[in-house]
């Protein structure tokens, strides 16, 4: 079992930045690829980034790509995901992800999800 915690969220005009965390415990870390997901209302959840298992080698969604970065610190058991130049169209929670593949872009390919935490960018 792998336990995830998100934080970071919040509320941020728009051209802003945020940093997420997601906390692990239980199992190793550095074994897992870890991934970043956002579900708005009404919507399904949907894509942001994910990283492999070193950190080496990092994939985006388009509609992130150039202003999300995806990072990992295995000896803190940690992974971040740095929002800069938001947009309202950003808002959704955020979840992050542990699983055994990488690159995984479904949520299907990840055993292990935090709660979320929410993000919203005002225009």
């Amino acid at each position: 079992q792998v336990q995830l915690g998100e934080s970071g969220g919040g509320l941020v005009q728009a051209g802003g930045s945020l940093r997420l965390s997601c906390a692990a415990s239980g199992r190793t870390f550095s074994n897992y690829a870890m991934g970043w997901f956002r579900q708005a209302p009404g919507k399904e959840r949907e894509f942001v980034a994910t990283i492999s298992w070193s950190g080496s080698t990092t994939y985006y969604a388009d509609s992130v790509k150039g202003r999300f970065t995806i990072s990992r610190d295995n000896a803190k058991n940690s992974v971040l995901l740095q929002m800069n130049s938001l947009k309202p169209e950003d808002t959704a929670v955020y979840y992050c992800a542990a699983g055994a593949n990488y690159p995984a872009l479904v949520p299907e390919r990840y055993n292990y999800w935090g709660q979320g935490t929410q993000v919203t960018v005002s225009s």
